[in-house]
């Protein structure tokens, strides 16, 4: 078929850019006529006059098929470019553009390779950023030179414009693409990023009442982590989620009539130039607390919001959250650091209030192999006497690494350190867990506590 050969005369044969411009002046004529309601009509009707153009003028560029080409210009005119093809797989969790020349690819496998292609120019970088960032409402310009948005709920940009890089690289850029797969207990416990029993532990521990927070690095598989523990929760137990910008979670589950079987409220944030339209997590989390919710996700901690979730938590909802942080001792004083945000009080005070709110506290990790890890669980006993004891429940410990055909292997295994507290079991009793489950973390058997040692090679859980 003409469409699937090269199109080959030697006189015809132009530079993609010269037939990018000729062809956007003469869609551009034909704009009236293409305007739908139908997205997919629209696009067909496109790529229609992009075709008859083409072959009207014998129009072609070298190595192309005509069908790559039409496909080619219509990405470049109506969609993101080059970046259309990475922006929707699912195996990419990020692309990160250093300049209009320099574009990295992050894989779910952990790996980071450099892409073929990459942007005519810098203009062109940034008439792409533009574009994407169109979908969410926001505008990149010299009085707007850092801008935050979204393609989709599962894509999360960040761009980064003249007046704070270099006019000569166009733009710097992350996009953060959020896994589409829904993870199950066996896949976690698959990647060796936790065992069976941790695993267990965190879901039913929030399950009956125990607030806690994931923390670790950007990549480090929290918010992975924390969609799977709030999908474990009962259906009809309410659940409300708040999210900054975009939103992540999708935790509606639908039975085989497609009717939602569970109890979801899932809210995002909404920035506007005018105070009285902007709407913070704050101001979620406040509404949050009047629809009645059995638990709330607050999706990350960054600001002032700390202080109303720790307020939440200590007011008998089950609170999960996620906070940057490169420890589980070290969690809580960052929380501090944010809740003073809110409310100078004395440091002491909000330790206390903190180490209350969230007495569970996960460290996850991404090491140097690609392989993501809850590195550690703790648990905060508050004795009577007021003074808090941080108990280590898990750990992860790595005892060699090793260069196993170029790439490196880290070798570990996870260790019970300590059984939860007197107190945390007669919070969980209180809370409805059967005595039979709870005797089970009790006296979870040596061959389970202690996973076997993983070589882990790369593996990733996202």
């Amino acid at each position: 078929m003409m469409n699937n050969i090269l199109l080959d005369s030697p006189q015809n044969i132009r530079e993609f850019s010269d037939i990018l411009h000729e062809v956007q002046e003469y869609i551009s004529g034909k704009y009236a006529l293409l305007i739908s309601d139908d997205s997919e009509r629209q696009k067909e009707q496109i790529k229609s006059y992009i075709t008859k153009y083409l072959m009207d003028y014998s129009l072609a560029v070298e190595d192309l098929t005509l069908d790559e080409l039409v496909e080619k210009l219509y990405s470049e005119m109506a969609e993101y470019s080059f970046l259309t093809k990475y922006l929707f797989r699912n195996d990419i969790e990020e692309i990160n553009i250093n300049s209009w020349q320099d574009i990295k690819v992050t894989y779910s496998n952990g790996e980071i390779l450099p892409i073929k292609e990459h942007f005519n120019s810098p203009k062109h970088a940034v008439d792409v950023m533009r574009r994407l960032l169109h979908k969410s409402g926001m505008i990149l310009d010299h009085s707007q030179p850092i801008v935050v948005g979204h393609l989709s709920e599962k894509i999360r940009i960040t761009v980064l414009g003249q007046g704070v890089i270099d006019p000569n690289m166009g733009v710097a850029v992350s996009i953060r693409i959020v896994n589409p797969k829904k993870l199950v207990k066996e896949d976690f416990i698959k990647h060796h990023t936790a065992n069976e029993e941790m695993l267990e532990f965190l879901s039913l521990a929030h399950r009956y009442g125990e607030s806690m927070c994931l923390t670790g690095a950007t990549s480090s598989g929290k918010t992975t982590l924390m969609s799977w523990i709030l999908s474990t929760l009962p259906d009809n137990k309410r659940i409300y989620t708040i999210e900054n910008g975009t939103r992540e979670f999708n935790l509606v589950k639908r039975n085989e009539k497609g009717e939602v079987i569970n109890n979801i409220i899932h809210t995002v944030t909404r920035h506007s130039d005018d105070p009285k339209q902007n709407i913070t997590m704050v101001k979620l989390l406040e509404t949050g607390l009047t629809v009645n919710p059995d638990y709330i996700c607050v999706a990350e901690m960054k600001s002032e919001e700390a202080f109303f979730a720790q307020e939440a938590a200590r007011t008998g909802h089950g609170v999960t959250t996620t906070i940057h942080a490169s420890s589980c001792i070290a969690t809580y004083y960052r929380m501090v650091t944010l809740c003073k945000q809110r409310y100078d009080m004395d440091e002491r005070t909000l330790y206390n209030l903190v180490t209350e709110a969230f007495p569970i506290v996960a460290f996850c990790k991404k090491l140097e192999d690609n392989s993501r890890h809850i590195m550690e669980i703790t648990e905060c006993e508050i004795k009577d006497d007021g003074t808090r004891n941080i108990r280590t429940l898990y750990k992860f410990n790595v005892t060699d690494n090793s260069m196993v055909d170029g790439k490196l292997k880290i070798i570990g295994e996870y260790e019970k350190v300590n059984d939860m507290s007197k107190s945390l079991q007669k919070r969980l009793l209180e809370n409805g867990m059967p005595r039979n489950i709870l005797q089970t973390f009790i006296g979870w058997s040596q061959k389970k506590s202690a996973a076997r040692p993983c070589s882990l090679g790369g593996e990733s859980n996202e």
